[in-house]
């Protein structure tokens, strides 16, 4: 589980996160969904230790964020942020590779190459093994970056926008993918979405947040409502059910 406790934070005098308690349940996928400006991806940074914490606590799995040697931390939780660029000549394998140095600190075992190898294959990526990042397209950058994550086998994984620069095709996949790995590790995955209906479809559990606070916290059938919708986004739409999930229709 992880364990969010009055967390704030303000730049400049003006609040980015509200007094925020959360605990986000213990394995599955959560989706934090909101709109632009929400704080969603600085309650992550956060979590991940990427900023300190001013005012608050928050704890992965028993482990206090602020005080959890970072040796340790790297272990126990892995992040993607959008902020994820990589402008170095590094191949994809070595890229992966990199996601296991916790593990082999610089000397990889069979079990490491093992692991990257299955990665490889897991996020469609054998095709691109050996060609440097800044070969790739967007779409295959960010699903190298992804698969690094899941390289470091952390039963936390928080990931901001994963779906960014993916088309529909790999967007679906790779939501498929977290699932199964997901179920199969019984890991914890917070992740960031901006499409609601991947949030609907794949989350076990959904955060919604507006103006830097918590707006609601339950399960997909209770968020994905008109009036949730609309209170959330201030937009008018209608929610369908569709093969066992809410499908919200706001295009038109």
């Amino acid at each position: 589980m992880i364990q969010i406790r009055n967390v704030g934070h303000s730049i400049g005098g003006r609040p980015i996160l509200r007094d925020i308690s959360l605990d986000i349940p213990q394995g599955g996928i959560t989706a934090l969904i909101g709109p632009n400006g929400a704080g969603k991806s600085t309650l992550l940074s956060f979590a991940a230790r990427l900023q300190p914490l001013k005012q608050g606590s928050i704890s992965v799995g028993g482990h206090d964020v602020a005080t959890t040697p970072t040796a340790e931390l790297a272990k126990i939780l892995s992040i993607l942020t959008q902020d994820n660029s990589i402008v170095s000549r590094i191949s994809v394998r070595d890229l992966l590779m990199f996601g296991r140095y916790p593990y082999h600190q610089g000397r990889p075992s069979e079990n490491d190459r093992a692991i990257v190898e299955n990665a490889l294959d897991a996020f469609q990526l054998r095709d691109f093994a050996d060609r440097y990042l800044t070969e790739l397209s967007g779409g295959q950058r960010q699903r190298g970056m992804i698969a690094m994550v899941f390289c470091q086998q952390t039963d936390y994984v928080l990931l901001d926008e994963p779906l960014n620069n993916l088309d529909m095709y790999h967007a679906r996949a790779l939501m498929r993918l977290l699932r199964r790995l997901t179920d199969e590790h019984k890991r914890t995955t917070v992740v960031v979405l901006h499409d609601i209906n991947q949030a609907a479809a794949y989350a076990d559990y959904v955060v919604a947040m507006k103006n830097g606070a918590v707006f609601m916290a339950d399960t997909p059938d209770k968020i994905f409502t008109p009036d949730n919708i609309r209170e959330l986004f201030d937009m008018d739409v209608d929610v369908l059910d569709y093969k066992g999930k809410k499908l919200v229709i706001h295009h038109i």
